[in-house]
């Protein structure tokens, strides 16, 4: 940590169980939100919002929602892909079936739908634990993307098996799905449910159900003998889990991606998103976001970091590369194009000709400096 608690000193009890005690969280969160509410729209293109943010919130989602299970509880859970399509899937058939249903009522139904299958194959979490446990959430995984692909109803009979979402509005004529949506209201609505779903999981760790948790996790048997029940908190943390998974799969469905199917769900999915949490940092809110970003956004960095490395190219170094290709040290391009296949061969040559020269330049510098620092005699 770059900064320590001490010397702010707390006058009462709402001070001191405020949700962010510490004054430079309070400095970092303002900045974030800031940041994403007004400057992010403000210069981010369609491509950047659409492409980079969208996912990378809902893989922070996904992220958060089995850092409570698997960080917080203590629960192994290798089925949070299959987690994700309940919540896609119950989402468009609520959308289908009720017309006139809202986005946001119809994201919740889904994450309660979620919540209870969730629940359902927690049951095993409290006779096992450990690579068992996730073992038994690995066979959720498999048998829920099958259940998806084998049964068309899912789907409404569609002969390809892909779900569409249909235009739906936050309120008025505000579209968050289907063609109709512009890609700021997009991410907005994303960031927002985002955001009060961290806040929520943040008061929740906070508390008695996050230090029951946190009891399960330590040691189960001791927090058995102190009063905490096993199987309702295991099920609670299952539940809530799978509650933030289903809206991640729901908004990956209908928000970022448009039209989906049960395989963009696979298993690479939930090991992708259990990576995230252990990157970022197991029992950590902000490490659920850390984790998203560092697979997500860091490698785009570091291609366009890349990209940015070979447009900066000097002319000077442009004008050795074209002295070289003069003198067939270097393959011509032009010559490719015009087909002139002898003039490839011998510029392929040379080319191959520049790392051995290369390598006996480097060889004599260093023969060299061998025999310096070990005074011998020179040839």
């Amino acid at each position: 940590m770059l900064y320590r608690e001490v010397g702010q000193f707390k006058a009462s009890y709402t001070a001191d169980q405020a949700i962010f005690p510490i004054r430079q969280d309070r400095w970092f969160i303002f900045a974030a939100l800031a940041a994403a509410y007004l400057v992010i729209p403000a210069v981010g293109s369609e491509y950047w919002l659409l492409t980079i943010m969208i996912p990378f919130l809902v893989y922070a989602l996904a992220a958060l929602g089995l850092n409570l299970l698997t960080g917080y509880a203590g629960q192994v859970s290798l089925g949070t892909g299959g987690f994700m399509a309940v919540g896609a899937f119950a989402t468009y058939k609520l959308t289908t079936a009720f017309p006139g249903l809202n986005i946001v009522p119809a994201l919740i139904i889904a994450g309660t739908i979620t919540a209870l299958v969730g629940m359902l194959f927690g049951f095993p979490s409290l006779r096992i634990k450990g690579f068992y446990l996730a073992v038994a959430t690995l066979a959720s995984q498999f048998f829920l993307i099958w259940m998806f692909n084998k049964f068309p109803w899912f789907y409404n009979y569609s002969a390809s098996g892909v779900i569409s979402a249909p235009p739906r509005a936050v309120f008025g004529q505000v579209y968050v799905t289907g063609a109709e949506a512009d890609p700021r209201a997009k991410y907005l609505f994303v960031l927002t449910v985002v955001v009060l779903l961290a806040l929520a999981a943040k008061g929740l760790v906070r508390g008695h159900i996050g230090r029951s948790w946190m009891a399960i996790r330590d040691m189960d048997i001791a927090a058995e003998i102190i009063g905490i029940r096993p199987l309702r908190t295991k099920l609670l943390a299952f539940a809530l889990s799978s509650f933030y998974c289903g809206i991640a799969g729901a908004m990956w469905a209908f928000i970022y991606t448009s039209a989906v199917e049960a395989s963009a769900f696979e298993i690479d999915r939930s090991f992708q998103i259990l990576f995230m949490i252990i990157i970022g940092g197991l029992g950590s809110i902000l490490g659920s976001f850390l984790g998203a970003a560092f697979i997500v956004l860091l490698p785009i960095f570091l291609d366009n970091a890349r990209r940015a490395r070979r447009s900066g190219q000097s002319g000077d170094q442009s004008a050795i590369d074209d002295l070289r290709r003069a003198n067939h040290l270097l393959p011509d391009r032009r010559a490719e194009r015009s087909g002139a296949a002898v003039g490839d061969r011998q510029g392929e040559a040379a080319a191959l000709a520049v790392p051995a020269l290369t390598l006996g330049v480097f060889k004599g510098w260093f023969s060299d400096l061998h025999c310096r620092l070990s005074a011998g005699s020179c040839p």
